[in-house]
């Protein structure tokens, strides 16, 4: 395009007669370049092209929950099967909304500060707030009542404010300040919470080959952490996927305020088959939409599925323009583009003085499960946890296949402060035992499979059985299992204390109260192998019910058994 005087980079413009958006991606002389977000079927040299004069915004404002929207927060509920280029896709504007003030004229108000609340937008209470950069006295306020989001409902200082707003999607919302008290961020997800918990405002990435429940794992999450709001945002990811978490989101009952779980979720759909820019643009618009709920301290969860996809958008934008490539094509610039998104999850003091939260959770589809490859390279740079999902435990019909041994948690140090500042300071010390107990029965694993259980020593057997019992009788959950597909709290405090009694040492490695497995040296003729029923013989108080075919400590004969015991047999 002709270089108009006034237009910047990133600066939207309407193409052709159908006012097809696009955005200003270079300027070079008296030329304009500038990438659409729909197909350009139908445009020619000469047509008009118009500059909007300012950067790509989102529109925000109650209508968001509940609602299905593209890359650029257009709803698509009630769009029709074909999305038309051009098409005006806005918020619907006939709604009206129920506003009650909260302050009076007269009144002094600072940037963040709530004017009034917005009484029938579903579970989530919504405030409008003094924009920021704005602050001064109250110079008229609307009275209770309906209004659409366009309508003004106070004036401040001079500056005009509506119930919804608008703000650029590649620009971080202000705070007051960054940072703050960690609290555990609950998923419901019992290997999640208690070996790799994330606080509230942390990072996640979620690396995983095809087929290891990427998308199941984050929609569980998405159902069950005890979240304010969720954004989910389908970067790239194929429409029956797509269609799946609609129709479960919309099926689900909230298990924290009753109702639909959708009407507190914000779904951004933009699928594989859509323009490659608006899947480019859909994760800052996520993002922006979870700083908007953040702003009225709210806790907010974003789920990005899958970044590696919004990274080949990334690739193809670069290849189109010219620019130089780095590793496997990616455009130079990846990392500090991956940085950029994830430094915009945090806990933040709001500027009105309040607390919220963004918590965001990126999936990685690295090609072949090469999580040496450059998208998973610099994500783990920059997240602060990594749940890597484990090939193996996904065909083993094991879920959540979060691998123990290639994930970890940098937040766990910081909450397990939290923990034993809230009575608990045993916490930290369960977490590494059961952590251990799994390391111990993965490096006897392959023994195992050579010798078999039964020719290793006592105590590794129980390592075994210990590892086994961990791995599926708590971290393996059924996600269509009303007891099993989420924890409460209640249970999570409970999880790790059955089977942290083991330990290490020997003549300590057996828990409390409970008798031993009887040794080799231990045998009768009704015990025919030794230690082999004492799994389904332990006594009361152990919780199996009867006493083991084992030694009677202090009887010259077992009990249970007809043959008094022989040393050496």
């Amino acid at each position: 395009m002709e270089y108009v005087g006034g237009t910047a980079m990133y600066d939207l413009v309407s193409l052709g007669e159908t006012g097809i958006p696009g955005e200003v991606v270079a300027i070079s002389g008296g030329v304009v370049t500038a990438q659409s977000y729909e197909y350009t079927g139908g445009l020619a040299p000469g047509d008009v092209a118009r500059p909007q004069g300012t950067p790509l915004s989102a529109s925000l404002g109650p209508g968001l929950l509940g609602g299905v929207f593209d890359g650029l927060l257009r709803p698509l509920s009630g769009s029709g099967d074909w999305l038309l280029p051009g098409a005006a896709r806005g918020v619907a504007e006939e709604r009206t909304w129920r506003f009650v003030p909260a302050v009076s004229e007269g009144d002094r108000v600072r940037a963040g500060g709530v004017l009034g609340r917005i009484r029938d937008d579903g579970p989530v209470p919504l405030r409008v707030l003094v924009p920021p950069g704005t602050d001064g006295v109250v110079e008229r306020i609307a009275p209770e009542g309906r209004y659409r989001r366009e309508a003004v409902v106070a004036v401040v200082n001079g500056t005009e404010v509506r119930i919804g707003t608008t703000w650029p999607v590649r620009r971080p919302r202000p705070v007051r300040e960054r940072g703050g008290e960690r609290e555990a961020l609950a998923t419901g997800q019992r290997v999640i919470d208690l070996l790799f918990p994330v606080a509230r405002g942390g990072t996640v990435a979620v690396p995983g080959g095809f087929g290891t429940g990427k998308t199941m794992l984050l929609q569980q999450i998405a159902k069950w952490c005890d979240a304010d709001v969720i954004v989910y945002v389908g970067c790239g990811e194929r429409g029956n996927e797509m269609a799946d978490v609609l129709a479960e989101l919309s099926a689900l009952e909230d298990p924290r305020v009753g109702g639909r779980l959708a009407d507190r979720t914000v779904t951004i759909a933009n699928t594989s088959n859509m323009p490659m820019m608006a899947r480019e643009a859909s994760i800052y618009t996520g993002a922006t939409v979870a700083e908007y709920f953040r702003d009225m301290d709210l806790d907010v969860v974003v789920i990005a599925d899958s970044t590696s996809r919004w990274a080949e958008a990334l690739r193809e934008f670069a290849s189109r323009t010219g620019a130089l490539p780095a590793e496997e094509g990616y455009p130079a610039g990846l990392a500090s583009a991956i940085a950029a998104f994830y430094e915009r999850a945090g806990a933040v003091t709001t500027l009105g003085g309040g607390q919220g939260s963004v918590t965001v959770i990126g999936a990685v589809s690295p090609p072949g499960g090469d999580l040496t490859e450059p998208v998973t390279a610099h994500t783990e740079r920059f997240v602060r946890c990594v749940w890597s999902l484990d090939r193996d435990l996904a065909y083993a019909r094991h879920y959540p296949a979060v691998s123990w041994a290639g994930s970890f948690s940098r937040d766990a140090a910081a909450l397990a402060a939290r923990h034993a500042a809230a009575s608990d300071p045993a916490w930290s010390a369960r977490r590494d035992r059961i952590a251990s107990v799994l390391a111990e029965a993965d490096r006897l694993a392959d023994l195992v499979d050579l010798i078999g259980i039964t020719a290793l020593p006592d105590q590794e057997r129980v390592s075994v059985l210990a590892g086994r019992l961990v791995r599926e009788g708590v971290l393996r959950q059924n996600a269509l299992s009303p007891t099993t597909r989420t924890a409460d709290r209640t249970r999570r405090r409970r999880w790790p204390r059955p089977c942290s009694r083991s330990s290490t040492g020997a003549g300590n490695w057996w828990p409390r109260g409970c008798p031993r497995p009887p040794s080799r040296r231990w045998t009768s003729g009704r015990c025919s192998g030794p230690g082999r029923m004492w799994g389904r013989t332990t006594p009361k108080g152990c919780g199996h019910g009867e006493r083991p075919c084992s030694p009677a400590s202090g009887n010259s004969g077992d009990r249970g058994c007809t043959v008094p015991r022989r040393v050496g047999a």
